[in-house]
């Protein structure tokens, strides 16, 4: 008897120890970045070297931080002289396990990853990374020195940063002949100059209330003879312009085009501004893909039209049993409670803006509900590259097309155009293409008859064959059909019903939203743009006169 009770508490354990493993895998990194401090050494031979310090409080219920992301300016940097601590202890570094973007490594913490409510200092020394000096745009006999540190996405970050960057500038530098550039907001717009324990002169920005999330960029600019000349990068050629040929060309043109065509580009420019409603930052900070979007955010990346933004997230939330259509005209919804766990934030929002019974309150709502959202999915693409990451979406929203139009029975096909439907709603050309696919019988998903409140399924013949649609959303009735141009002109004339019915004009909604979102740029005073960077740099790791380390949204 006491071996039987013996064994059976080591099983309760070991099932217990399993779960509470399983539990702690599926919690979020969440941590704060108590100190940063970072050396960045411009040596003699024009490379680079950096020293990052972070001290890490990790946060009580939280993933373990076992791994730590940098990413670098560029790929020209040797892992092998890459060297990381924890406390003192000495750690791996491995670019296998970054999932920063663009360029990096990872710090792979091992033993000694940092717990829940736990506190370490990790070190990271890199010892060489080469082609990161410009030319100064403004004096041609100085190079361009400007550095962006790594971040860390801001889903992971909580708490203030008292963060510390000191350049060290190239030795036998005297200490009148650098210049600082302009300082990111929080520092001071003058750096400390002092020297280092090497007689090399120093610049140090200080900010004590930081953001281990936010972007930085610092500059200086040093003479060229410091280092040599070819490991300055050549800047883009411009191309030769055959001024008298142009100057005729505008002689001719000039009044066609001031009382013509600028008239009509104004309008065309106009329009097509207010339809722009994210940032135009997405549009250049950062380069790799940030993956896990959903269907519906990536939708907002593409800038598709917002009521098909918000037939896309309609069609999620009746999905999961959130929403049921009461009626379409005018559109009511009837709200599930208590609400499914599974919800989206935006999907939260879009059902509380619904419970709203007056058409402006609501129409408010849907408003706020959507510059939130656009305004979430500008913060998620901080560092990473909008091109590179619309094209990964658009090649998901292809192959989900070709695998519905591959489908060789209405069964199949229908399956797979339910388990796919918002992806498929990315294609600019939805409309013709739902028409042109479904040709034969559709058979309708169980939850058909919460989104359209006028469909009646007749009683289905007794078949062995079982229903292709998961039966997660309850149901009374048996899976009916519709044929297929009636199933695609339900489909596309969705959206536009949408519009109608809940938001008006789209145009203006859009214009709304936009207005909030990438209000017109003020009127400076200022006519100058690029200080001594080379141009202004938007994004340090896009244009000439900068490096920096773009890892937004690594751990």
């Amino acid at each position: 008897m006491l071996k039987r009770i013996l064994i059976s508490l080591f099983v309760f354990s070991l099932a217990f120890a399993t779960t509470a493993s399983a539990s702690a895998q599926d919690l979020p990194y969440y941590f704060q970045v108590e100190k940063q401090a970072v050396n960045v050494y411009w040596n003699s031979d024009g490379s680079m070297s950096l020293d990052y310090r972070w001290t890490f409080i990790n946060q009580p219920n939280a993933h373990e931080i076992d791994f730590v992301d940098v990413g670098m300016p560029n790929y020209n940097f040797d892992i092998s002289a890459v060297k990381a601590d924890v406390d003192g202890a000495p750690v791996k570094v491995s670019t296998s396990d970054y999932q920063g973007s663009g360029s990096g490594f990872a710090v792979v913490m091992g033993s000694k990853s940092i717990p829940a409510g736990g506190k370490a200092t990790v070190h990271v020394y890199v010892g060489k990374i080469t082609g990161i000096l410009y030319p100064d745009d403004e004096d041609e006999a100085y190079a361009s020195a400007v550095f962006a540190p790594t971040y860390f996405g801001s889903q992971y970050v909580t708490g203030k940063t008292d963060f510390t960057l000191i350049y060290h500038l190239p030795p036998g530098i005297k200490p009148e002949e650098p210049k600082w550039h302009p300082a990111p907001s929080g520092f001071s717009s003058e750096p400390t100059a002092a020297y280092d324990d090497q007689n090399r002169v120093t610049y140090t920005w200080r900010n004590a209330s930081a953001s281990a999330s936010d972007y930085y960029l610092f500059g200086a600019s040093f003479p060229r003879a410091y280092v040599p000349a070819e490991t300055i990068q050549a800047k883009p050629v411009e191309p030769l312009i055959d001024e008298d040929a142009v100057f005729a060309i505008c002689c001719g043109g000039f009044f066609a085009f001031m009382f013509i065509g600028m008239p009509i580009i104004s309008a065309i420019q106009g329009r097509k501004r207010k339809m722009q409603y994210l940032p135009p930052k997405v549009s250049i900070e950062g380069h790799g893909i940030k993956r896990g979007l959903t269907a519906v955010e990536s939708a907002i990346l593409m800038e598709q039209p917002l009521d098909k933004v918000l037939t896309m997230i309609l069609f999620g939330v009746v999905k999961k049993g959130a929403a049921k259509v009461v009626s379409r005209d005018p559109l009511k919804l009837e709200i599930a409670s208590p609400l499914p766990e599974n919800l989206h934030e935006y999907e939260k929002d879009f059902l509380a803006a619904f419970k709203e019974t007056d058409a402006r309150a609501r129409s408010r709502a849907i408003q706020d509900m959507m510059v939130k959202f656009v305004k979430s999915v500008s913060a998620k693409m901080k560092g990473f590259s909008r091109k590179e990451t619309v094209a990964y979406y658009k090649s998901i929203m292809e192959r989900a097309w070709q695998q519905i139009e591959a489908a060789d029975t209405p069964e199949v096909k229908s399956q797979k155009f339910e388990e796919a439907l918002e992806w498929t709603m990315l294609d600019k050309d939805y409309d013709d293409r739902t028409r042109r696919t479904f040709s034969g019988p559709i058979f309708m998903p169980v939850w058909w008859g919460s989104y359209d409140p006028a469909y009646r399924p007749a009683p289905a013949a007794s078949s062995s064959t079982p229903s292709p649609f998961p039966t997660n959303q309850p149901t009374s009735t048996s899976r009916g059909s519709l044929p297929g141009a009636e199933f695609a002109a339900q489909m596309v004339t969705g959206v536009q019903t949408f519009s109608q019915k809940t938001i008006g004009n789209i145009s203006d909604f859009t214009e709304k939203i936009t207005g909030k979102t990438n209000p017109p740029p003020k009127v400076s005073s200022s006519g100058r743009s690029g200080g001594r960077s080379g141009g202004g740099c938007a994004c340090a790791c896009a244009c000439a006169g900068c490096a920096c380390a773009c890892a937004g949204g690594g751990r």
